[in-house]
């Protein structure tokens, strides 16, 4: 009787938001499994193709790892505010031997597998303004969030792998300080970036030296509740921070001057801080320290996708998606 069940609710899934998917998960019961993790490993190692997880409404506090053998995975979430993954560790916090699980132990969801993607999804750090608490850590290759929030407050989100690019379409992403930070190439296109109060910065890019691109933000919106003048748009974690805002509009919590060294006055001549195009009483025209870059209209071939990502068209996936 579960199996017939089970067989039923993926037919009205499939009928009701017009995809077939292979699990569905449900903490009432309803799905294949109760638990997300328990969906992630039932996928079969390497598999080419794709695996489409469909996470029902409700609130799964669990501690996440998409190994790097689980490749291809989607989540697809039934409502992006109803659909949330959390967890509540935090870097200070002692596991069972007395130590500090650390900044990266303490996200809630490890993403290590390629071709991941997540679409109308939540995925939150609930320990609250206790300092460094992730909420996902990204290690994988061609990864891919559209309509997902992330919420924190300090280093909410965390693409951390060095040889990983990551695309964020028609996101929402708060926290307070460095709440975007890592060493990976990632695109962040249409998204909301919002500040809270008792925050200093935005970004803490620590890029390679040999890569050719760090944080891009294209078309987004720089919001908070943060107060005037109080935000940085970021600062270097390593020396070689990249971080550039195209088209983004700034709301007044922004600094006029726009960057920090973190004290680092060598950092002044290897990072690559870069606008184009600032609007809203954050862009504070003329106002941004000497060491960052306004760029030209010609630069701007320079951030395209297919520039920044080589081989990989994200867009392509997502298309083929909604095709489906």
């Amino acid at each position: 009787m579960k199996l017939i069940l089970s067989s039923l609710f993926l037919f009205i899934s499939a009928s009701l938001f017009g995809a077939e998917y292979d699990f569905v998960v449900s903490g009432d019961g309803s799905g294949d499994f109760k638990t997300i993790q328990e969906a992630i490993n039932a996928v079969p190692d390497l598999r080419k193709n794709e695996t489409r997880i469909f996470i029902k409404n409700g609130r799964y506090k669990e501690k996440l790892i998409l190994p790097a053998s689980k490749t291809n995975v989607t989540f697809i979430g039934e409502d992006v505010s109803k659909t949330i993954i959390t967890y509540d560790d935090y870097a200070s916090r002692i596991n069972r031997f007395g130590e500090e699980i650390g900044t990266s132990g303490s996200s809630g969801f490890f993403v290590f597998g390629e071709g991941f993607t997540a679409r109308n999804i939540t995925f939150e750090n609930s320990s609250g303004p206790v300092g460094q608490a992730v909420a996902v850590r990204i290690d994988g290759d061609k990864v891919i969030f559209e309509n997902c929030r992330f919420l924190g407050f300090q280093d909410t989100l965390y693409p951390h792998g060095k040889d990983s690019r990551q695309y964020y379409k028609n996101c929402y992403i708060e926290g307070t300080t460095d709440f975007i930070f890592g060493w990976s190439t990632a695109v962040f296109e249409n998204c909301e970036i919002f500040s809270k109060k008792g925050g200093s910065y935005i970004t803490a890019a620590s890029t390679e030296q040999t890569s050719d691109y760090g944080f891009v933000f294209i078309n987004c919106q720089l919001t908070g509740d943060a107060p005037e003048k109080s935000v940085y748009l970021g600062r270097p974690w390593r020396p070689y921070a990249q971080t550039v805002f195209i088209n983004c509009e700034m709301d007044r919590h922004i600094k006029p001057e726009g960057w920090h060294n973190w004290n680092k006055p060598e950092a002044e001549n290897t990072t690559f801080y870069a606008e184009y195009n600032s609007s809203g009483p954050g862009a504070a025209k003329g106002a941004r320290v000497e060491w960052s870059h306004q760029l030209a209209e010609d630069d701007l071939e320079k951030f395209t996708l297919e520039m920044i990502f080589k081989d990989w068209n994200p867009n392509q996936k997502l298309n083929d998606n909604v095709e489906n």
